[in-house]
């Protein structure tokens, strides 16, 4: 099921937190997964984030063959997105260096298959289905994770770098997917999901809403009763990213108690992408 998507590298100082000064370094590295091993090592990455850093527990228990890795029946439809760290030496990439990962579902395959991830959250029928859904394909991201020591601007640079180059090589009109907040309980994130509902909600035609049943309102608040600076400040980073990339948001919270999370639905269409983001990654609108 994979698609092109050609190599990119990033070389990086020991610490990861920017471009090389001096030695050791480290080489960064951003491509599709090709193979079993990949797919395993991206596995084992979400695990080690999901479960043993983030408490996720329901789908471990039932992973019982393989308790230390994270995978689902999606897995095997999905273009993975690694990101690797190489020998600083030159040496070939090791699949098990693998320290950032995305999956990447094409409408066309979600179609021709159980469709998306995200529609056992979420009511995706504006998107799918609308009549002003952008022309061109959908792109469910999901399953984003880092390793704690490279969670920095130029992993995630990398990161996004190779979703801009699988944007501009599979004619994606429209990227979403779920982002999380830690824990079960809404109203202790009810000022930043409150800020979201009232300044960034996608359009109402192409606008998913949670699952009656699953989740929770987001405007737990109202404007003026939280600090709308102090509710952006706590957004958690890969949130903040989004909105970086003029990125809008479904109706409604989805509490995710397998994952421990609770989830937004984020939707970001291509074209509202801002110029400075477009041009910096080379994103194709």
């Amino acid at each position: 099921m994979s698609a092109v998507l050609p190599a990119s590298s990033l070389r990086t100082s020991s610490t990861g937190k920017g471009p090389a000064a001096a030695s050791p370094e480290r080489r960064l590295t951003v491509r599709l997964a090709r193979d079993a091993d990949d797919l395993r090592a991206v596995q084992k990455l979400r695990w080690t984030v999901f479960f043993a850093e983030r408490g996720a527990g329901a789908v471990a228990q039932a992973n019982d063959a393989a308790p230390l890795l994270d995978r689902d029946k999606y897995d095997d439809l999905c273009d993975h997105l690694l990101v690797i760290d190489e020998a600083a030496d030159g040496a070939a990439p090791d699949p098990a260096n693998v320290v950032g990962t995305y999956r990447l579902l094409r409408e066309s395959v979600a179609r021709a298959h159980d469709g998306f991830y995200s529609a056992g959250e979420y009511d995706l029928s504006p998107l799918i289905g609308g009549a002003s859904r952008p022309a061109g394909e959908l792109l469910e991201l999901g399953r984003s994770c880092v390793l704690p020591a490279y969670r920095t601007s130029a992993t995630i640079a990398l990161l996004w770098r190779g979703i801009s180059e699988y944007i501009a090589a599979n004619r994606i009109a429209l990227m979403f997917g779920c982002a999380s907040f830690a824990g079960t309980d809404p109203a202790v994130h009810a000022a930043p999901l409150s800020w979201l509902h009232h300044h960034h909600l996608a359009p109402e035609a192409i606008r998913p809403r949670v699952h009656a049943g699953l989740g929770s309102r987001m405007d737990l608040l109202a404007p003026g009763q939280y600090d709308p600076r102090a509710a952006m400040l706590t957004l958690p980073p890969l949130i903040k990213g989004y909105l970086r990339t003029g990125a809008c948001f479904g109706d409604g919270a989805f509490i995710d108690h397998a994952f421990n999370t609770v989830d937004v639905c984020v939707v970001m269409p291509v074209a509202r992408i801002t110029a400075r983001y477009a041009a910096r990654f080379n994103v194709a609108s």
